[in-house]
């Protein structure tokens, strides 16, 4: 008889590729396993349901999960989703990526995916560079921050992902750290019941990457996450912030219905149905 202790998530992970590749003090695991919650909380049928993830230290998600899953090419997580909806409107499809894979080399797929408002589940792990690859900058690295590429200092400003989502059309936002698990699972839960584009950012530290050349161990960011964060429910995209100095603006800013690209289509090319 096995009397080894059973990881409350052993159902849907793929025990034999543990343990995962992720550094020490690494947050995507958290968010990993609270999407894994959510998954396993509001998904009726885990039989059709889909991750989806891109390239990079977040993009490994996908290898983890013992349900159909799919570890695409750098930046193209959200059209292989898009097909997968499209082909098969009764899937329910995550897509699990980092903030280089979705927003610099996939940033026109984010783009127009929220803008039609295809039926999919965007989770962005921003630890404001590109991890695996060097630590190199991202389109999320915060002004004056060093990276490989940046070694005096960022001089370019970060995007703004939740304003970025807002402005495509995405019809559901939010933004969590991973220090805030609960928040985050419920979240995720809300986004994957509802029909149309939804996207949450987590703020994750990174720190082989990022966090040793800007001298912050992952406790400094754990205390960064609980002592700047600001939940603010409902806040105009436009004035949510995302500074270590002056706060880190949380919560869920915006859900709204509108016809999703299914919905819209249908309504014109197949009236019938």
């Amino acid at each position: 008889m096995n009397s080894s202790p059973k990881h409350p998530l052993d159902a849907i992970l793929r025990t034999d590729r543990i343990p995962h590749i992720w550094c020490p003090g690494c947050g995507i695991g958290t968010v990993f396993s609270s999407s894994l919650m959510a998954i396993r909380s509001a998904v009726p049928d885990l039989t059709k349901t889909a991750v989806v993830s891109g390239i990079g230290c977040s993009g490994r998600g996908a290898g983890y999960v013992k349900l159909d899953s799919y570890h695409t090419t750098h930046g193209r997580a959200i059209p292989f989703a898009t097909g997968m909806k499209l082909a098969n409107p009764e899937l329910t499809v995550v897509v699990f990526s980092g903030d280089g894979d979705l927003f610099a080399i996939g940033g026109n797929h984010f783009l127009h995916a929220a803008r039609r408002n295809m039926d999919l589940t965007v989770i962005c792990v921003n630890n404001l560079n590109y991890g695996m690859t060097g630590g190199q900058v991202a389109a999320t690295t915060p002004n004056l921050a060093k990276t490989t590429t940046t070694p005096l200092g960022n001089p370019e400003p970060p995007f703004n992902l939740p304003l970025l989502a807002y402005a495509s059309g995405a019809t559901y936002i939010a933004r969590w750290t991973m220090l805030h698990t609960r928040d985050l699972t419920q979240s995720i839960e809300e986004a994957l019941v509802r029909r149309g584009f939804s996207f949450i950012e987590v703020l994750a530290p990174c720190p082989t990457g990022y966090g040793r050349r800007n001298k912050q161990r992952p406790i400094d960011s754990l205390k960064l996450y609980q002592e700047k964060a600001i939940v603010k429910n409902g806040a105009h995209p436009a004035e949510v912030i995302l500074d270590f100095k002056q706060g880190i603006t949380l919560g869920k800013f915006v859900e709204y219905d509108r016809p999703t690209f299914l919905e819209a289509y249908d309504k014109i090319y197949r009236p019938e149905r």
